[in-house]
């Protein structure tokens, strides 16, 4: 794919990517919020799954809306392409936010966003098996060694005579992140073919729907809706269907290591906003170490030579 005259453009490529970057972090607290707003319990799984089933529905169908307002072609479904576009909404959407969700209601929104820092190197890992130009050498993997390293940081009690982590809190997240980085980089490539809102809003639409069924099949109920809760849930759709398909976007006419380097951000604003909502301390040592590791990890990875 040539490069964009807009989207290709570094100024317009930092704005945007740390506009996602920033939604993105903002939904650590927004999350645990509305677990409380709706009334989630934390072992209560199918209504988690409804939860995040209407944000990306509801998302999904935002953006083929918008796409068709400003005349984009929406019915692009194929034979060729129709089997590609569902595993990635059942994989991107539906399968990485069983793993989120489930892992956010048994950790910290300080140390998830953290832990979000682990899609960078997963997909400088990744790359280097699909691109010949973003091959690993020893300066990415001190990077990723260095990063890993604050995200093993940020699991270790204040005693630090003991590890702290759960396969269902942390676990669950580092997987989550795994899923996002594989599926960011097979939605890269279909939006090489496809308009990358129309395609953002099938993912959104479909991983979203999967996701309200099987959340009913199981149970779940979504209760309480009240201006505040209703208006949290709206933002979370805005958020959704703004942060993908920018992303999608920016993957499409940009290298994977130039994108992905700005998911930095997200466990920075991540922790300062879940402390500043939730509540949560953003000062202990050790998230102020792990930070800066993950830091350090990702400018090895990233810096130009």
């Amino acid at each position: 794919m040539p490069p964009h005259p807009f989207f290709s453009d570094r100024r317009v490529v930092v704005v945007l990517a740390s506009l996602c970057c920033l939604l993105w972090g903002s939904a650590y607290p927004a999350i645990k919020t509305g677990y409380a707003l709706f009334d989630i319990a934390a072992g209560d799984i199918p209504s988690k799954l409804l939860f995040a089933g209407y944000r990306f529905m509801f998302a999904g169908l935002v953006l083929l809306a918008l796409a068709m307002f400003t005349r984009r072609n929406v019915f692009v479904l194929n034979r060729g392409n129709l089997f590609s576009t569902c595993l990635l909404g059942l994989t991107m959407t539906s399968l990485q936010y069983v793993f989120f969700y489930v892992g956010l209601a048994y950790t910290t929104g300080v140390k998830s966003s953290i832990l979000n820092a682990a899609t960078t190197f997963f997909s400088v890992l990744l790359a280097h098996y699909l691109y010949r130009n973003d091959r690993l050498n020893l300066r990415k993997v001190a990077g990723c060694l260095i990063g890993f390293a604050g995200v093993v940081v940020v699991n270790f009690s204040k005693d630090l005579l003991d590890f702290d982590f759960t396969l269902l809190g942390e676990g669950f997240v580092v997987i989550s992140m795994f899923i996002l980085s594989a599926t960011s980089i097979y939605g890269k490539k279909l939006s090489q073919t496809m308009d990358a809102v129309v395609l953002t809003g099938y993912q959104l639409g479909i991983g979203g729907f999967v996701l309200v069924v099987a959340g009913y099949a199981a149970g779940g109920k979504l209760e309480g809706f009240t201006p505040g809760s209703t208006a949290l849930l709206a933002y979370m759709v805005v958020l959704s269907s703004v942060a993908y398909s920018l992303w999608t976007t920016l993957l499409k006419y940009n290298r994977v290591g130039m994108v992905v380097v700005f998911n930095l951000l997200i466990p920075i604003f991540g922790a300062v906003l879940s402390a500043i909502f939730l509540g949560e301390s953003v000062l202990e040592w050790k998230n102020i170490v792990a930070l800066a590791l993950v830091c350090g990890g990702i400018w090895l990875v990233t810096r130009e030579r």
